[in-house]
Order: C-alpha cells, then structure tokens, then sequence
C-alpha cells in the first residue's frame, strides 16, 4: 500500500524539576543550598532519509512524544536531558502545520533537519536562588512543558516520464497500448 499523507500529534518533552537540598557533611553546619537543576526535555526532529520512498511508517503511529528530561538532584547536580525523537521521512515531504495551514517547510536534502517540537526548558534548583541576603532559599522550579502540535506531511511525488503532444496527437491511445492503463 502506497502512504502519501500522514496526520501526526508532535510533543516535546517536559523538562526536568529543579531540586531542593542542602549540602550536609560532617562539620559543616549549614552548609547551604545545593540543588541541581532539571534536565531540558527532548526534541521531536524530523530527518530525510533518501532510503525512504513512503509515509508507511506513520500509517499506525499518530502520537509522537520525546523523551522528559530527569529532575536535577543534590551537589549542584543537573537532570539529563531528554533523548530527542528522530523521525525519518523520504526526501520530498512537506510539513504543514494544521493550526494554521501554513507550510513550514519542503525537506528535500537528504540529512536536512527540522525541529518540529521543542522541549521544555528545566527548571532551576534552589542553588541557583541563593542570594548574599537570601541564603537558604526553599523554591526550586519545576519544569517548562514541552511544545506540542499538529502536523500533517505530505509526499510530493514526481513523475518518471511524460508524454507531450498535440490535441489528437494519440498520447491517451500510446499509453493504454504501453500499459494497462484506461
């Protein structure tokens, strides 16, 4: 079965939640905020692959979420990040996003990228609200959502061979001797 149209739900990950500790050793009292910071959540990436030729991929998967970036943790650790999500298309492909109709581009080049959903930022551990007045800040941030959207791709296909003639000229008759066309 040829797949020429695919409709999709794109969503990056959400960033990770910034943490709140307090660094704690032997003989240091009150040794002060040491939260990491979350992890960024992971991209959703639309890659060309010339090895591609159909959209069958996505004719069972409608929903495609990246991977959530981890909280942080305490010694001024950060969180991972999320794994971004690599969808691979055939060259030709147009991405339209259906909020707006609007196309937002003609992948051709094979290894051309584009990010179709960004994730969400991380958010900061209580570490980075210490101040010289402020010393033992008790907030930590969470994480930003991660952007989500609908898209519709569209395989452009480009014909082998074309028949040009005059009116009459038997181009219809050509072809259905040729072929089993009708």
């Amino acid at each position: 079965m040829f797949i020429d149209r695919a409709r999709l739900v794109v969503r990056g990950g959400d960033g990770g939640r910034g943490v709140i500790s307090f660094r704690r050793e032997a003989h240091v009292p009150r040794g002060g905020p040491d939260g990491g910071d979350g992890g960024k959540g992971g991209d959703v990436v639309l890659r060309v692959d010339p090895q591609l030729g159909t959209l069958t991929d996505f004719r069972f998967t409608k929903e495609i979420d990246a991977e959530a970036g981890r909280p942080g943790s305490g010694r001024n650790s950060s969180g991972r990040s999320g794994a971004d999500r690599v969808l691979r298309v055939p060259p030709g492909t147009l991405v339209i996003d259906r909020a707006t109709g609007q196309t937002v581009a003609d992948l051709t080049a094979p290894g051309e990228e584009l990010i179709v959903a960004r994730g969400g930022t991380g958010g900061k551990g209580n570490a980075r609200f210490a101040t010289s007045t402020r010393r033992a800040p008790r907030i930590a941030e969470d994480g930003g959502k991660g952007e989500r959207r609908e898209i519709d791709l569209e395989l452009k296909l480009l014909a082998d061979v074309g028949l040009a003639g005059l009116p009459n000229a038997g181009k219809s008759t050509l072809l259905a001797a040729l072929t089993s066309a009708r």
